[in-house]
């Protein structure tokens, strides 16, 4: 998942709360720990994937984090799925993918149990998931295309700190690239597999992590293959409300998400009026933005007009705004008239609007029908396979979210590629772009939903078309666009689309 806020400045106070967290559990203590647990088990395909078959084995372990002089940085949990031939051993040709959420302070669980585990929780289309919890062996999991290393960042799930850690370094934008290039070593080396086919597949924040980390990796003499990036966020500064780009880049979502609740567009296709909202954001509302108050105010009232007719809300609020919609505005107003609220981080998805003395904007951007539906769920059936399945003996609390001690705490400073000082809100397109330039064979995927209010599509192709890649780099960028929000795999349809891509994707040369 991905959040909006930021905060590079965290107090030194505030830091040593975080510090203070993970000591009571230091990772440089082995009891602290669970020993690693493997099970063998079978994955039997369904619906298109009828009469596949996959053994596999599953291991849960920690990996150190080590700095090279070999001091412990922490210990980084890890669930890895391998595929075994008829003698039972594992491929040392086979890819593996490491896996991942974002956040900054998620852990990997709706990555794997969402979607591209071997198993996944069934979903209800848009509907708030009850009990039974379902468990199925999922279909279209990317174990069918790779072996799978889900990882969880140090802070997050069962990952722990070392006693003198330092959190100001690891948790950041550059320490956490760093951790997890070492942990992908550590992995490697331990299972032998350095001839293995390399990829990484992040979500969210994962994908700011894939940016550095793809990089990074080569730099050490890691040879990347292919990277996933699922619903991508690449600079920064877009989460920012009043910069150009964030308003920019929302408004094609909002477009898409008015048409769904059947507030404009009618008889039109979706595809079709998000196409037509991205010539709008292009073509009328950028420069219009450019030009703040020298944007003539008859001009300004035509676009209004047209920007409501794109998005539902009323042209003259709109105006009054200077075309410059917040999130938690078009949240609160899209289905005002029926009581409710959408989501954000899939805007399909809606619940009964809160309480008018519930004022809070910070509160309100964290109350998502969309991330309600759908995380518990995903969090007890990986709670109940490591317990049933694996015999796991694993600690009562899994953080699979951590963004009060490491979120809020995060060092956003990044030294991009080519650039001789940091910067504090970073555009990590820069290291893909370089990543790309080093190792012209590798593949990159982008792939993005219309309804994603978290990670909007437009800024994901905003922020690549401004590398200006060469035709030979373009023909190994691929993009997917598709009807979902921003945890792509809770959409079936869309699953099974990206399956399709996936599949298709690995088996490209």
């Amino acid at each position: 998942m991905a959040e909006e806020s930021q905060n590079e400045a965290a107090p030194k106070q505030a830091r040593s709360k975080v510090a203070e967290a993970f000591m009571s559990v230091p990772a440089d203590e082995a009891s602290t720990c669970p020993e690693p647990a493997t099970a063998r088990l079978t994955w039997h395909g369904s619906n298109e994937t009828a009469g596949e078959k996959i053994e596999y084995s599953c291991t849960a372990a920690h990996l150190d984090v080590r700095s090279d002089t070999g001091r412990l940085v922490g210990k980084m949990f890890s669930l890895t799925y391998v595929a075994l031939g008829e003698d039972g051993s594992a491929s040392p040709s086979r890819p593996v993918t490491f896996c991942y959420n974002g956040g900054p302070g998620c852990a990997s669980v709706p990555i794997n149990f969402g979607g591209m585990g071997p198993r996944r929780v069934r979903t209800d289309g848009v509907s708030h998931l009850a009990y039974p919890i379902e468990v199925e062996d999922n279909p279209y999991t990317l174990l069918r295309e790779s072996d799978l290393v889900f990882l969880d960042a140090l802070g997050t799930g069962f990952s722990s700190l070392a006693a003198d850690a330092d959190t100001s370094k690891v948790f950041g934008v550059d320490g956490d690239a760093d951790a997890f290039c070492r942990a992908i070593t550590t992995w490697l080396e331990e299972n032998g597999r350095w001839t293995s086919p390399v990829y990484l597949f992040g979500e969210s924040y994962g994908t700011v992590r894939n940016a550095v980390l793809m990089r990074l990796l080569g730099e050490r003499d890691v040879k990347v293959a292919g990277v996933t990036m699922l619903s991508a966020i690449f600079d920064w500064v877009q989460t920012l409300e009043g910069e150009d780009l964030y308003h920019l880049g929302m408004t094609p979502t909002y477009a898409a998400t008015a048409h769904y609740f059947g507030k404009v567009g009618a008889g039109e296709g979706a595809d079709k009026w998000f196409d037509r909202a991205l010539e709008f954001t292009d073509d009328v509302l950028a420069p219009a933005l450019l030009k703040g108050d020298r944007l003539d105010p008859e001009k300004e009232a035509d676009i209004a007009w047209r920007y409501a007719e794109l998005i539902g809300l009323p042209a003259e609020h709109i105006r009054r705004n200077h075309l410059r919609v917040t999130l938690d505005d078009f949240r609160r107003g899209v289905l005002a008239d029926d009581g409710r609220v959408c989501g954000r981080l899939d805007t399909r998805f809606s619940s009964e609007a809160p309480s008018s003395l519930q004022t809070s904007s910070e509160w309100f951007a964290g109350e998502d029908a969309a991330d309600d539906a759908v995380e518990s769920s995903w969090t007890m059936a990986f709670r109940d396979f490591l317990h049933r399945e694996l015999g796991y003996k694993a600690p009562a609390r899994y953080i699979s979210s951590n963004y009060e001690q490491v979120g809020v705490n995060w060092n956003w400073s990044h030294r991009e590629p080519g650039k001789m000082d940091s910067t504090g809100c970073p555009n990590v397109a820069t290291d893909i772009a370089t990543a790309m330039r080093r190792n012209p064979r590798m593949k990159l995927a982008i792939l993005g939903g219309r309804y994603d209010a978290a990670t909007p599509y437009w800024n994901v192709m905003h922020d690549v078309s401004a590398q200006f890649l060469g035709d030979a780099l373009k023909e190994r960028l691929e993009w997917h666009r598709y009807g979902c929000g921003h945890m792509a795999y809770v959409d079936e349809p869309t699953l099974r689309q990206m399956s399709a891509d996936m599949e298709a994707f690995y088996n490209k040369q």
